[in-house]
């Protein structure tokens, strides 16, 4: 899947709202600032792996596509904060429900492995 299916009215919808948070960290930057406007330094702590370069890239993404808003304020050293737009909200809301399924299938998975006899 390619970001620019994001933009492309031919695409179904659901193709169209995936490819702006394909990636491995951006439904984790999604969830944190579901608790309000983060600093990039603070993303990074809580998502122990992802790069400075990654994260930069992946909020860059995030904000072109409308799920984040950047906040640089003009003090020094500068202080950037990133937050959730408005339709950043809306497609965290809309995600509840496949991340509730994403738990529904963890727990399965973790069942049938206790089921399993050992070897």
């Amino acid at each position: 899947m390619t970001r620019s299916q994001a933009v492309d009215p031919s695409v179904c919808g659901v193709t169209a709202a995936i490819a702006v948070i394909d990636g491995k960290w951006k439904t984790s930057l999604l969830w944190l600032l579901e608790s309000g406007p983060h600093r990039p330094a603070e993303l990074r702590r809580r998502l122990p792996g992802l790069s400075e370069k990654v994260l930069t890239q992946a909020l860059r993404e995030m904000a072109s596509d409308g799920l984040v808003h950047r906040e640089v304020h003009d003090v020094l050293p500068l202080k950037t904060v990133y937050s959730l737009t408005d339709f950043g909200r809306r497609l965290s809301v809309a995600l509840g429900p496949v991340s509730d399924l994403g738990h529904e299938r963890l727990d399965l998975l973790a069942a049938e492995r206790a089921e399993r006899p050992a070897s």
